[in-house]
């Protein structure tokens, strides 16, 4: 949608064809009985990604959506019992809490880690996240990437750069966190991913009135102001091309669309071995990059409904994003990335708003539960088709045993497999991000945003530059500005979920 808007206003005629009955893809807000849940993404980093959006398109980001701070910005809670608060937009604050619960030297690694982030930030944000990549001889012709690849370290995993600093365990595990941001395994995901921590601590963490899911609300109304003609439960079932260009789309009822460009935000997996056909060499390289990727992690969540009128005594306080890690934390990604089985001890996310527009109730919380899992994999992983019910009720004895009384409070559960995610988002396996970032070359294991193939063009989370929110946001950006303002021909927007 952020991609159909600017490209209809830069004049060209837009046609958004969505495979569901509404628009959003992963990222919604959805009511279950009194509660409303935020099923995909939670927490809204970099706005100015989307400030930018609303001002170059029409009335600005504070008309349409408002946008409140979340402080603490995160509560993480340690197996040994301790915790600490990360202040939100403050990190002497942040380093102060880390002093008082873990130590100053704990404090003192905190403030060297994002200062070293803050560097590799500076150095890797143009030619990585605000550009193309096309290739690595194109970042090969920059000096000041040449410049900054020892700070930036790119053959170094997440996992050793914070050992160079601290030894602290607590700090490890916070860190460890930013590459399953984005499906990834810390001891293999490259160091560049500390830049998220960075981006957190400047940019802030940020909720939007009413849940996330109100910025694709947002969005879709942009699209319609812009008259970009938005199609519901119209899914593609194939990009047509002739001599290797792109003529339009053929959807599943039959019907041929024309269009002189095509931008597609389906999985990169579906776009080039499913939506292309097979004989369209160009799509090749693409196809055997996909291939040899290594697939990101997937989720299990829980919606929790709790009515706190149900228990007696004091209600367990809990702030709007808290973590919960277990004993052992690599066995989690051992269990996922080698073993490819459900962890039997996960590391437990928790978004509790507290936004009365999200509960209908007075004396209820409506909770997003998430913990990294296997994706869908029937031949070579983990069947999700069975066994949902059971690891659900595993991970609320475990918030039990936390001492947060779920059970005792529940009024509505449900759980999201990968499988369900798969078969609601066309995430392949429902791996939430396409391809991980495991290993030093996985940035250029994305699709390009410039499909070798004519007229096509990749936007969202399985292409460049990732996943999440604000680089969905920049992926928009880069494919609007590669294909350029013009009064006349016809783009066809695919949005498959």
């Amino acid at each position: 949608m952020t991609v159909a808007a600017r490209l209809a206003k830069q004049g060209h005629e837009v046609s958004l064809y969505e495979a569901s009955g509404r628009t959003g893809g992963k990222c919604r807000t959805e009511w279950i009985g009194d509660y409303a849940f935020d099923t995909g993404p939670s927490l809204l980093t970099l706005p100015a990604i989307y400030k930018d959006f609303f001002l170059k398109t029409g009335p600005r980001f504070e008309r349409v959506l408002k946008r409140t701070a979340v402080d603490p910005s995160f509560t993480y809670n340690f197996a040994d019992g301790k915790s600490v608060d990360f202040v939100n937009l403050d990190l002497p604050k942040t380093c102060a809490a880390i002093d008082a619960a873990l130590g100053v030297e704990a404090g003192n690694a905190w403030h060297a880690l994002m200062q070293r982030a803050e560097v590799m930030w500076d150095i890797s944000r143009v030619p990585f996240v605000q550009s193309e990549l096309t290739s690595i001889w194109s970042l090969l012709k920059r000096r000041d990437l040449i410049r900054g690849i020892r700070q930036i370290a790119p053959y170094k995993s997440l996992r050793k750069v914070t050992g160079e600093y601290t030894k602290d365990q607590h700090i490890q595990m916070i860190i460890d966190r930013y590459a399953t941001y984005t499906g990834s395994d810390p001891r293999k995901a490259p160091a560049a991913l500390l830049t998220i921590a960075f981006v957190e601590a400047s940019f802030g963490a940020w909720h939007l009135a009413g849940g996330i899911g109100q910025l694709s609300i947002a969005l879709e109304e942009r699209c319609r102001l812009l008259k970009v003609d938005i199609h519901l439960d119209s899914p593609v079932a194939k990009i047509t091309t002739t001599r290797g260009s792109v003529t339009g789309v053929t959807l599943t009822d039959g019907e041929f669309v024309s269009a002189d460009l095509v931008v597609a935000n389906a999985d990169a997996e579906i776009v080039y071995n499913q939506l292309l056909e097979p004989a369209v060499r160009q799509a090749k390289p693409e196809r055997k990059k996909l291939q040899r990727a290594e697939k990101s992690l997937a989720g299990f969540s829980l919606l929790l409904g709790l009515d706190n009128s149900k228990i007696d005594g004091p209600t367990p306080k809990i702030n709007h994003h808290a973590i919960y890690f277990p004993a052992n934390y690599d066995a989690e990604f051992d269990a996922i990335f080698t073993k490819h089985v459900p962890v039997a001890d996960p590391t437990i996310y928790i978004c509790a708003p507290h936004d009365p527009l999200m509960v209908k109730r007075e004396g209820t919380e409506n909770w997003f539960v998430l913990v990294n899992a296997p994706r869908h994999d029937p031949a070579f992983g983990w069947d999700w088709s069975q066994g949902g019910e059971k690891y659900a009720q595993q991970i609320i004895a475990k918030l039990d045993s936390l001492g947060l009384r779920v059970s005792e409070r529940l009024d509505v559960m449900e759980f999201r497999t990968p499988l369900d995610l798969q078969n609601t988002t066309n995430a392949p396996g429902g791996s939430i991000y396409g391809t991980s970032s495991n290993g030093a070359m996985s940035a250029f294991s994305r699709a390009k945003n410039r499909s070798p193939v004519k007229g096509l063009f990749c936007v969202g989370g399985s292409a460049h530059p990732g996943g999440g929110l604000p680089l969905v946001g920049m992926s928009a950006e880069l494919v609007a500005e590669a294909i350029g303002g013009t009064q006349t021909g016809v783009t066809a927007a695919h949005h498959s979920h």
